[in-house]
């Protein structure tokens, strides 16, 4: 945990080889600015990652936000870590269609100039209002700009990006 910690920081110079140096250099390192984790798949983390991160969460220096997000079971195996006792949960749930016209155009450079039609479109052919679909079709359709040449999202350009989606 501790090598990932300081790669996703972009911390500098060589990993300390002792624990103690590494929790004394991540914590100045969450102390400097607020910083957010995002952890993604929560429900595949152990006990002992829980556990790392509610210490680095409790030292008083650090400016630290962690966003546990996870798919089926996550919500079990979070609720089962008594340190995590005092989490605010919150469910997400799909965006509307008015909602997608609104906040994708604001999520990505891709889509800030792209027709609200050719939005619509996605949404309704391939995303349905799933933030991780819009990601997934984001980075699909940043791919098929690159490889055509083309400024801007279509729907064409769309469809083979829809071809590419798992």
């Amino acid at each position: 945990m501790r090598y990932e910690l300081f790669t996703a920081l972009d911390l500098a110079g060589e990993p300390p080889r002792h624990p103690s140096e590494f929790d004394r250099l991540l914590k100045t390192a969450l102390a400097e600015r607020p910083r957010t984790f995002l952890v993604d798949e929560a429900q595949w983390l152990n006990g002992e990652a829980f556990e790392y991160f509610r210490y680095l969460w409790d030292e008083p220096s650090t400016q630290l936000a962690i966003i546990f997000v996870g798919g089926t079971g996550c919500h079990t195996v979070l609720r089962r870590e008594p340190m995590l006792s005092s989490l605010i949960w919150q469910q997400f749930t799909r965006l509307t269609p008015d909602e997608v016209l609104e906040v994708i155009p604001l999520f990505h450079p891709v889509w800030a100039d792209a027709d609200l039609e050719d939005i619509a479109f996605a949404d309704q052919h391939a995303a349905h209002g799933n933030f991780r679909a819009w990601a997934q079709l984001t980075a699909h359709t940043r791919t098929a700009l690159a490889r055509t040449g083309r400024a801007r999202v279509d729907q064409d350009l769309l469809r083979w990006a829809f071809s590419r989606l798992a």
